[in-house]
């Protein structure tokens, strides 16, 4: 079976994140180099459910680190619908500066119309993260392995 590859536009819109979140401090230098750490690129795939606040939490606790950029990426069905992207914006601004207080890290957010399996895909071809973080969508552990399974071969295919 061959992977087919899709040309398609997709429309998005970049959230503009308050600007009140102070600017962090640049990263320390790394010991034997004397250069600048370069932080991670982090995709974390945004919903107004609670298995989505879940998986942000987990990442800003577990995974990130100070030089880190974490990409909020929602998928919606219609892009034009203002009071729908107006909700997507109050929820990544309100995640943005907890990204901040939390782990200091910057944070960029995007509302992509589609799919939103095909827009993760989409936003990970074009960032090349170091991680894809997705919740689970209330899934048992057999559902949530298979899931996993599934997110990890999506992802490599579009990334290798």
């Amino acid at each position: 079976m061959e992977t087919v590859m899709e040309d398609e536009e997709y429309n998005y819109r970049e959230v503009k994140l308050p600007s009140l979140i102070p600017v962090a401090p640049e990263p320390e230098l790394e010991r034997e180099t004397g250069e600048r750490r370069r932080g991670r690129d982090v995709i974390i795939a945004i919903d107004h459910g609670p298995n989505s606040k879940h998986a942000f939490d987990w990442t800003l606790v577990h995974f990130c680190r100070l030089a880190d950029t974490i990409h909020l990426v929602h998928a919606v069905t219609d892009l034009k619908n203002q009071i729908l992207y107006d909700t997507s914006q109050g929820l990544m601004e309100k995640l943005a500066v907890e990204a901040f207080q939390v782990a200091m890290v910057k944070t960029v957010a995007r509302v992509v119309e589609g799919d939103p399996g095909k827009v993760i895909c989409q936003e990970a071809e074009r960032i090349k993260p170091a991680a894809v973080v997705l919740g689970s969508r209330g899934r048992g552990f057999i559902q949530r392995e298979v899931l996993e399974c599934t997110a990890c071969t999506t992802v490599k295919q579009h990334l290798l």
